[in-house]
């Protein structure tokens, strides 16, 4: 099997709040991928792409439920920072946004410093620069 491209796709309850966290958090929205069932923004300088679907949409079209972000983790993406400014910088504007600071940042392991946050449906990303 050789991919051609791969994305993410999370169930979210709030098409309007999820779309206004990221957008002031600063990731670049995927215009042609908006409807009235999903957003879309790139997170990275590849154009890594996470698709928002409303979870009544997301769940029949999988064949099965969604966890609660809240309670359980799907998966949680790492985004990398310039430097340790950058990445406190962004902490700062989390919890404005709408989000939660899960960990706030802190030193671990052998040259890394990181924290994590959840957006407003609870999907958690761990945010580092090492």
């Amino acid at each position: 099997m050789k991919p051609k491209k791969i994305w993410a796709n999370y169930a979210v309850s709030d098409l309007e709040r999820t779309s206004q966290f990221y957008t002031k958090l600063g990731f670049k929205p995927n215009g042609p991928h908006t409807s009235k069932e999903l957003v879309s923004f790139f997170f990275s300088d590849e154009d890594f792409i996470i698709h928002f679907f409303l979870k009544d949409i997301l769940e029949p079209n999988i064949k099965g439920k969604m966890s609660d972000a809240h309670t359980a983790n799907e998966i949680v993406f790492t985004i990398s920072a310039e430097s340790k400014e950058e990445m406190d910088n962004w902490a700062k504007e989390v919890e404005p946004a709408g989000g939660k600071i899960v960990s706030p940042p802190e030193a671990f392991g052998k040259g890394y410093y990181g924290f994590i946050f959840t957006d407003p449906d609870g999907h958690k990303f761990n945010v580092f620069h090492m």
